[in-house]
């Protein structure tokens, strides 16, 4: 005897089939939250570009060293990337909307609070300290999140979408804060970012629901109302963090993805974001200039990632992959040894923007894959730990490069030849297993 379906899914189907056949896909509700973490995240980017514009008038006004200042902005850094596998724990325990507010409020209390600071121990508690940790709570592995409750289908797409969110971010909000800054002004960047991070928590708090059951709709792509999970203890969010590493790494592919990750920072947001400026200076170009290359840049960016989730949706990730960093590796290899003229620079700077975070949408589908859906942001905070160390790694080696042999041409053909061998190394993978779609853990 056939068993009976069970009522309430058979409602659900037919009270949701019917509306997403006729209604048009932006109506859904998980293109709605999809929009409100793209702006969450476009503004948490804006926030953690603010420091660098900052550097010259806080220094101006207050007579603080460049090291003092840049010593908040590192802080603010690690925190951002440490905190990732925390805060997605958080979710699954908290919840998104919670944590998602609770990341935005905490960036614009913390900004807004330095109106009044007088000490340099106050900057690094407001926007080193706090707004690092709030940050960190508004970064990729809130992306990883969303697409992973929301989305059944289209999830490298929309994983594309709010991973080019943080080029947009810088390249909305710079522009900006660095007219504000041009005479000497640093208030009105504060109240900026600061009252962009207020505005977002209610927006968040009214219009993304917990789950997509909450509101009774199916995730994109499915026709079903799948049932919430059980939520966990907030208490249990810090072992919860722990105890998804303590798994991850008997698993190989968790070492690929942080080995690779490691590989983007350092290629990226920790040679090229760091130094491309005076790298250029060293060729005789002026610094508005080469801000314009990074501007590029932010733009190409946009649209790469967002082709890069789309590609995703269609082909083996891994192999993806292969082509992100060999490209890239080969490109910085090959820059200190071209001329430094507009076409060739401009040239570099699409190619380079397009590849600059397309490694997102990939890695995110590896971890899905590999560890499940319900794993994988807290798996992908702890892989995009990596990402940081890469980028400090870099940041850091770079310079003292340059210090030591008055060139920079070491450090990119370097970190061009790590670009190489992510390459070799998931080239390798492949061609053991060829047809990997990869298993949840």
């Amino acid at each position: 005897m056939l068993p009976l379906p069970n009522p309430r899914h058979c409602a659900s189907a037919a009270g949701m089939t019917h509306g997403l056949d006729k209604a048009p896909i932006w109506r859904h509700r998980a293109v709605a939250v999809l929009a409100v973490t793209f702006c969450a995240l476009l503004v948490s980017a804006g926030v953690r570009s603010a420091p660098s514009v900052l550097m010259v008038p806080l220094g101006l006004h207050f007579g603080w060293d460049r090291a003092t200042i840049s010593a908040t902005s590192a802080v603010g850094i690690v925190l951002y990337g440490l905190v990732g596998p925390f805060a997605a724990a958080l979710m699954m325990t908290l919840g998104i909307r919670r944590t998602m507010a609770g990341g935005l409020l905490l960036m614009g209390l913390a900004t807004l609070a330095s109106q009044w600071m007088t000490a340099s121990w106050h900057y690094l508690l407001t926007w080193g300290v706090l707004s690092g940790l709030g940050s960190g709570a508004v970064a990729s592995v809130l992306g990883a999140a969303v697409v992973a409750r929301w989305f059944a289908s289209r999830q490298g797409l929309a994983m594309g979408l709010l991973s080019a969110s943080t080029a947009t971010g810088s390249l909305i909000f710079l522009p900006v804060l660095a007219w504000f800054t041009s005479s000497g002004a640093w208030l009105p960047v504060v109240r900026v970012v600061g009252t962009a991070c207020l505005v977002l928590v209610p927006v968040v708090w009214w219009l993304v629901p917990e789950h997509p059951a909450d509101v009774a709709s199916p995730r994109f792509g499915e026709e079903v109302v799948t049932p919430a999970p059980a939520a966990l203890a907030p208490r249990a969010a810090l072992g919860l963090a722990f105890a998804a590493l303590a798994r991850a790494v008997r698993v190989p592919m968790f070492w690929l993805l942080f080995g690779t990750f490691f590989v983007c920072g350092l290629t990226t947001n920790g040679l090229v974001g760091t130094h491309l400026i005076a790298f250029c200076g060293d060729h005789g170009i002026a610094p508005l200039a080469a801000a314009g290359l990074l501007s590029t840049m932010g733009l190409f960016d946009l649209v790469g990632t967002t082709a890069s989730g789309w590609l995703t949706d269609r082909y083996d990730p891994r192999r993806l992959l292969v082509a992100y960093y060999g490209l890239r590796g080969a490109s910085l290899v090959v820059l200190p040894f071209c001329q430094f003229g507009a076409g060739n620079l401009a040239l570099f700077a699409v190619f380079y923007g397009l590849d600059w975070i397309a490694t997102v949408p990939p890695t995110v589908a590896l971890a899905t894959r590999t560890f499940g859906a319900r794993e994988a942001p807290v798996i992908f905070g702890w892989v995009n730990v990596g990402h940081q160390i890469g980028a400090a790694t870099a940041a850091f080696a770079a310079g003292w490069v340059r210090q030591a042999w008055g060139s920079y041409d070491l450090a990119f053909v370097v970190a061009g030849l790590f670009g190489v061998a992510a390459a070799a190394v998931l080239t390798t993978q492949v061609v053991l297993r060829p047809r990997w779609h990869g298993q949840p853990a």
